[in-house]
């Protein structure tokens, strides 16, 4: 063989390894069970920023990552059949927002790690051990602690100084639903407010029990953070406005579609930092080792336009502290 003949054979050679390489490389498989239905816009933006923090470690779908999403609405038996058939799958690690999805994964296996990025109280709803050692198949971050519930009704009371009366919409079937209203109870004396519950449940009860409410002065609306309030959202913040009740949300897309004000975690980097956790698992990392995290980043927007149609004032303090007004 001539030497010229040679070096164009093992350059030819050299120039398809990568693409054995590539073509060999093992393709992982992610689950993703979600409490939305599949056109939910605030929840594709999660989801969004989710493959952005995969991308961002070195994960590309189609190449060494498939994933598997599945919309599961918030009807429970939906999210029951979803959660099984995922667990059957037995995929490499599964994302899955809120307790309503986690609660019935961890009830289908006890094997395929979990990820939540989004949480209340992952241990008193016997998701995990301790935020420190997690110690099952479960970890991921919480939505915030329950002290963080009082911080809305002193923003409640600082927008509407008027207010004596506070309905709280809470989901009082899960653990974070009382555990939300009891920090709210406690605060309340000091604000000279008094609070009661109202259970979510459906929409006719909460149209009921804010129709109620609304009927003496000087009331507002606390709505907690749940799967189920998530999806009577466009109907609550139509309540609000109906009743001119002030009202203070735990996520800005409730200010999106006409609520007041709200204050909570930056959703979009929770799913990134649960992106992170993804990826260690996928090298290695065991979900009973990563201890449950809480959020970094808050957010306060204000709907500038339903102050004005309230006839509120949004003291100084507020707007200099807003993360997002919206006109």
């Amino acid at each position: 063989m001539k030497r010229r003949e040679f070096i164009t054979i093992i350059g030819a050679a050299a120039a398809s390894w990568p693409l054995a390489a590539h073509a060999q490389e093992r393709v992982r498989h992610i689950g993703v069970l979600l409490p939305a239905a599949a056109d939910d816009a605030g929840m594709q933006a999660r989801i969004a920023a989710f493959h952005q923090g995969l991308e961002q470690s070195g994960w590309t779908i189609g190449r060494n990552v498939r994933i598997d999403t599945r919309w599961a609405t918030t009807d429970a038996a939906e999210i029951r059949r979803h959660a099984a058939e995922l667990a059957a799958l037995a995929p490499d690690v599964i994302l899955a927002h809120a307790a309503t999805t986690v609660g019935p994964l961890l009830q289908a296996t006890r094997t395929v790690p979990v990820v939540f990025p989004a949480v209340v109280d992952p241990v008193g709803a016997g998701f995990v051990d301790s935020l420190a050692r997690p110690g099952g198949n479960a970890t991921g971050f919480m939505n915030y602690e329950y002290s963080l519930a009082g911080k809305w009704l002193e923003l409640l009371k600082q927008i509407a100084p008027g207010l004596t009366r506070v309905a709280v919409l809470r989901n009082a079937a899960t653990a974070s639903g009382p555990g939300q209203f009891a920090a709210i109870q406690a605060v309340a004396p000091t604000l000279s407010v008094e609070v009661n519950p109202v259970n979510v449940r459906d929409a006719g009860e909460i149209e009921r029990a804010v129709a109620v409410f609304a009927r003496a002065p000087n009331g507002g609306l606390i709505v907690t953070a749940s799967p189920l309030v998530q999806r009577h959202r466009d109907l609550i913040v139509a309540l609000a406005a109906r009743h001119k009740l002030p009202a203070i949300y735990f996520e800005r897309l409730f200010v999106a579609a006409g609520g007041l004000l709200s204050y909570g975690p930056d959703q979009i980097d929770m799913y990134r930092r649960a992106a992170g956790y993804v990826d260690r698992i996928l090298k290695g990392e065991k979900p009973a080792e990563l201890p449950v995290q809480a959020p970094t980043k808050y957010e306060l927007a204000i709907n500038l336009k339903t102050a004005k149609t309230l006839g509120l004032a949004v003291p100084q303090t507020l707007l200099a502290g807003a993360d997002e007004m919206i006109e």
